[in-house]
C-alpha cells in the first residue's frame, strides 16, 4: 500500500515534469545546464519526501534510499547518472550533451513509474495461460490452457461487436467526456503533430486523472517501444493490462513489444489474447500469423495471414523458410 511519503514524492515530481519535457540539446548550453540543475533539484525534493525529509543530497541521498529499499537497483543507478549529469552542468566550462539529457529523462521516468505503481497498485496481471481457445481460419482451434479445445460461439461475439460499435458511436458523437478522455484525445493530437514529449506528458496526466484508464498508458508504452526503451514500455503496458484485463489495444502493444524483443512464444500468447478480445482486428491476426511462423508453425501462421489479408504483416509470407528476424511490427 502506498504511504503518504510516496504520494508526496509523486506530487513533487510534477514540478520537474515541465523542465524535463523541454530538455533538448538544441537549446543553448547555458539554458540546458540550468534546466538540468533545476530538474534535478525537483527530483531531489521528491527523493527527500521518501525519507521524510533529509539533509543529505546527491549520491548520499540515493544510497540512503537504496539501503531502505525505497529504490530499486535500476532506479538508483539511473538517478546516480542524473546526479552526475547535474554535477557536470554546474561547471561553467561544461557543455551538456545528449547523454546528459537522456540520463535525466531516464531517471525521471524510472522514478515516476515506480511511484505511480505504488500509489495506484493494480490488481494482479492475468496470466496468458488463463486465455481460452480461438478458432483457426480453417475451423481448427489453438488450445489455451488445460482441457480439450473448444470453439468460440460466434453469435455472442457478433452481438458483442454490435454493442461495442454502438458504444463507439456514442463516444464519437458525444461532444464532451471526462477530463481523462479529453487529455487522451489531446495527447493523440499532439502525437500526430510530432510533439512527442508534450504528448507523453498529456497521456500520463490522463492516466493520473482516471485510475481505471488504460488507453493513455498504452500510448505511453507504444512510444517507449518505438524509442527502444523496452523496460519503460513494459512497465506502462503491464499497468494498462492490470487496469483493464480485457483491453485489446493493451494486448496488441504488449505482443508487439515482445515480438520486437524476439520473445516469440510469449508474444504469441498476447496476440492470441488480442484476437480473443477483438476478433475482427486484422493487425492482431496478421502478426499472430507472423509469430507462429517465427515459431516454425508455418501452416497455422499462413492461415492467419490469409484471414488477415494484405498488410505490413504480409512480408512474413515471403520470408518462408528464410525469415528476417529484424521484422518489427508497425506502430
Amino acid at each position: 500500500m502506498a504511504t503518504a511519503r510516496e504520494r508526496t514524492a509523486l506530487a513533487a515530481l510534477d514540478a520537474a515534469r515541465p523542465v524535463i519535457a523541454r530538455l533538448d540539446t538544441a537549446r543553448g548550453s547555458e539554458d540546458l545546464a540550468a534546466d538540468l540543475i533545476e530538474s534535478w533539484s525537483a527530483v531531489e525534493t521528491a527523493l527527500r519526501s521518501l525519507v521524510g525529509g533529509s539533509a543529505v543530497t546527491g549520491h548520499a541521498l540515493i544510497r540512503e534510499l537504496r539501503q531502505r529499499q525505497a529504490l530499486t537497483l535500476e532506479q538508483a543507478n539511473a538517478l546516480a547518472e542524473f546526479s552526475a549529469a547535474r554535477d557536470r552542468a554546474q561547471r561553467l566550462d561544461y557543455r551538456p550533451t545528449a547523454s546528459d539529457v537522456s540520463a535525466a529523462r531516464d531517471a525521471f521516468l524510472k522514478l515516476e513509474s515506480g511511484l505511480m505503481a505504488a500509489v495506484n497498485p493494480p490488481p494482479p496481471l492475468p496470466t496468458p495461460s488463463s486465455a481460452a481457445t480461438i478458432p483457426m481460419p480453417s475451423g481448427e482451434t489453438i488450445e489455451r490452457g488445460a482441457g480439450s479445445p473448444r470453439r468460440i460461439p460466434w453469435i455472442p461475439i457478433a452481438a458483442g461487436l454490435v454493442f461495442a460499435a454502438l458504444v463507439a458511436l456514442v463516444l464519437v458523437v458525444r461532444p464532451f467526456g471526462s477530463a481523462s478522455d479529453r487529455d487522451t484525445r489531446e495527447g493523440i493530437r499532439l502525437l500526430n503533430e510530432g510533439k512527442r514529449e508534450v504528448a507523453r506528458d498529456m497521456f500520463k496526466k490522463a492516466a493520473r486523472e482516471d485510475p481505471k484508464a488504460a488507453l493513455p498508458l498504452v500510448y505511453v508504452g507504444r512510444m517507449f517501444r518505438e524509442e527502444q526503451r523496452f523496460d519503460s514500455a513494459r512497465v506502462y503496458l503491464e499497468t494498462a493490462i492490470r487496469r483493464d484485463p480485457g483491453n485489446a489495444a493493451a494486448f496488441r502493444e504488449m505482443a508487439k513489444l515482445l515480438f520486437t524483443q524476439r520473445n516469440y512464444e510469449l508474444a504469441r500468447t498476447f496476440f492470441i489474447r488480442a484476437v480473443q478480445a477483438e476478433p475482427a482486428n486484422r493487425e492482431a491476426q496478421g502478426y499472430l500469423g507472423c509469430t507462429l511462423i517465427r515459431l516454425g508453425r508455418v501452416d497455422e501462421g499462413q492461415r492467419f495471414l490469409q484471414r488477415a489479408g494484405n498488410g505490413d504483416w504480409s512480408a512474413c509470407a515471403a520470408q518462408v523458410p528464410q525469415m528476417n528476424p529484424q521484422l518489427v511490427p508497425p506502430a
